[in-house]
């Protein structure tokens, strides 16, 4: 059995700098955690970078209680490995979105590396394309030459594709032959659907 925690509780760290007594000190500054609270981490398959993050211990014991042991990722870490992979030998720099109903994540990858990963929580079109535009900004990506990708809850004649059509000069949504399993399935479910 296997689970995957989607939540905002995590972050990337390189792993030349990782020191699993560390674990709280790479949250503390970009999510608010208890005490209480049970740190782990992942590490990213293609990259020398560790997923730290919150798993939902109270779901994982519930789990645990009624079908045994199982394992549990990150949705950033499946995601991230997926993207990856799908990436491993280009050379030019493009941004995947995945899109789900109350936040996105964007990945940008360039000369077979990660270079940003970030996720956001949106209400509006308008801050969807704030938030990609902003970060296109920042890493100095000219909206009219980088590939945009997208994928998750989002097709075509969504408001948010169409924003993002208008800035974006390079878009698509992801191709049915980037999902790993499921192949005749809609990317909605891109992240769990590549966790099997």
């Amino acid at each position: 059995m296997f689970v995957v925690h989607d939540n905002e509780l995590a972050t990337l760290v390189p792993k030349p700098l990782f020191d699993e007594t560390n674990l709280v000190d790479y949250l503390k500054f970009n999510s608010k955690i208890l005490k209480t609270d049970f740190i782990t981490y992942d590490h990213l398959n293609a990259e020398d970078i560790m997923v730290v993050y919150v798993p939902l211990v109270n779901i994982n014991n519930f789990i645990f209680e009624r079908f045994g042991s199982f394992e549990y990722k990150h949705s950033s870490t499946i995601t991230l490995n997926r993207v990856l992979t799908l990436e491993k030998n280009s050379k030019l720099a493009k941004m995947y979105i995945n899109i789900e109903p109350s936040h996105f994540e964007i990945i940008v990858v360039e000369n077979n590396h990660l270079k940003f990963y970030n996720r956001f929580e949106y209400i509006t079109k308008e801050d969807f394309i704030y938030y990609l535009l902003f970060t296109a900004e920042q890493l100095q990506l000219n909206p009219e030459e980088f590939s945009l990708v997208l994928m998750g809850a989002i097709n075509d004649t969504d408001d948010r594709y169409k924003i993002a059509y208008k800035y974006v000069r390079n878009i698509s949504l992801i191709s049915n032959d980037a999902m790993l399993y499921s192949k005749n399935m809609s990317s909605k479910h891109f992240t769990l659907l590549n966790s099997l």
